[in-house]
């Protein structure tokens, strides 16, 4: 799977070079205040498979509703916000699917953080949902656990 995207002035363009460990359905508060809408949807993959133009990211530190840090990367000149780093999840990085050329090449695996979903906002019939967090077992592939494995094991 290959998939290219940036930011809105075209400042900063990226390549996602593998397919994404998983996709969530953020509606956490912080994914809400940070993009303006009722969710985000996050691509979960690798750093060493985000491939960044010339241009570098800006980087802010923030403190989540968990109380831990995480750093959001935008472009400086716009500032759309291309992906978050969590310290908790190793060497990865969420990258946001609305900054994708064809964000309809992903689709949610996940919603998270429903317990603060807007009321005025319907799951599609089916959907896998938690009012947090999951555990990886839960939800994930025995490939994308093991990629995570090799991840941090070569870090």
């Amino acid at each position: 799977m290959s998939l290219e995207g940036g930011c809105a002035c075209g400042a900063i363009r990226y390549k996602l070079s593998a397919s994404p460990l998983i996709v969530h359905a953020c509606h956490c508060r912080d994914c809400q205040r940070l993009t303006g809408g009722p969710f985000v949807i996050n691509i979960w993959i690798e750093k060493r498979f985000v491939e960044a133009d010339h241009a570098a990211p800006r980087s802010s530190r923030l403190t989540g509703g968990s109380g831990h840090p995480h750093d959001v990367y935008f472009c400086g000149d716009c500032g759309t916000t291309l992906w978050s780093r969590y310290a908790r999840a190793g060497d990865c990085l969420f990258v946001r699917a609305g900054t994708l050329d064809n964000p309809e090449a992903v689709k949610p695996d996940v919603h998270i953080f429903i317990r603060t979903k807007l009321p005025w906002l319907s799951l599609p019939p089916g959907a896998l949902a938690y009012p947090s967090m999951y555990t990886l077992d839960e939800v994930w592939s025995a490939e994308s656990k093991e990629r995570l494995r090799q991840n941090a094991s070569s870090g």
